[in-house]
């Protein structure tokens, strides 16, 4: 089968469609009038088709890491084509028992590569890494994912000819992770450009939190949780997106709700792959536009 054909009376009705989607269950907070039409430009600009897309480049090395005491998975998802030398790059934190191998969830570096091809971003490339089940951070003496992300990572693509990261982008507790960096990067005086969340693991009870054995006691989980520290990450653009069955919805909402960040978008949808295709486009447009090749 082919494409569909449309005619200017189908294609109308279905822009007001997307208006209308997006009226109802998706909040934008910006200074202009340009994400609106940004974002209802996104579903012809970057619909990915499974035959047609151009196949991003993906490899995965080995590398030891001081920080986290053991051998690590590093991967790399980079648009088809594209050379990487001085590419900026977005860090790809996955999920609770995920891995680098699979950080690239709702076809994220597929969606990349397609929009890169077709000229509607600009190129840039995920880094993932094995961090453990910890929420990214030091729960378990020894063994510290965010020193790995802070000090380690950097070096591995100054190394191999990379640009900087730019952008954390996370995934359920990778959310949580990359709003945790985007924070520690802040403290730092150097904060980055963009930090993407996806389905946040944004836990609202300490019962709740204390299942996954991530962090040692109540006091240490709120030290760390983005819900406790809702201006710690400065400068930095901020873009969530959440679907409205989510067990997560109730903290992410209101970390939308307070925090007001540049794209806070709630959608139809469940903790899971099928949502995150359906956000992955827009994804890699707003990580798009915070994205400036190395020269």
């Amino acid at each position: 089968m082919g494409e569909p054909r449309y005619n200017r009376r189908t294609l109308f009705a279905a822009i007001g469609v997307v208006i209308a989607t997006a009226t109802g269950v998706a909040t934008y907070v910006s200074s202009s009038s340009e994400t609106t039409e940004q974002q209802i430009a996104t579903a012809d600009r970057v619909r990915v088709s499974s035959t047609s897309a151009a196949k991003p480049t993906i490899h995965f090395e080995r590398v030891h890491s001081a920080a986290r005491g053991r051998e690590v998975t590093l991967a790399f998802y980079l648009p088809a084509g594209v050379n990487p030398r001085g590419l900026p790059m977005s860090l790809l934190l996955h999920g609770l028992h995920g891995d680098a191998r699979h950080a690239s969830v709702g076809d994220l570096a597929d969606v990349l590569s397609s929009a890169v091809a077709k000229g509607s971003v600009p190129a840039f490339g995920f880094v993932a890494v094995d961090g453990g089940d910890h929420y990214w951070h030091e729960n378990i003496p020894g063994d510290n994912p965010m020193a790995m992300l802070l000090d380690e990572v950097p070096q591995w693509l100054r190394e191999r000819g990379y640009g900087e990261a730019f952008a954390a982008t996370g995934v359920s507790m990778g959310g949580f992770g990359a709003l945790l960096y985007a924070r520690r990067r802040a403290e730092r005086g150097d904060p980055i450009a963009a930090t993407a969340a996806i389905s946040p693991g944004l836990i609202t009870t300490w019962p709740e939190m204390a299942k996954r054995r991530a962090f040692k006691d109540e006091a240490e989980w709120a030290s760390l949780d983005p819900l406790r520290h809702l201006k710690s990450t400065g400068p930095t653009a901020l873009g969530v997106w959440i679907g409205d069955r989510d067990r997560f919805i109730e903290g992410t909402r209101r970390f939308i709700r307070e925090v007001r960040p540049e794209v806070g978008t709630v959608k139809a949808g469940g903790h899971d792959d099928g949502f995150y295709r359906k956000v992955t486009p827009d994804v890699v447009q707003f990580l798009a536009k915070y994205a400036k090749r190395a020269v």
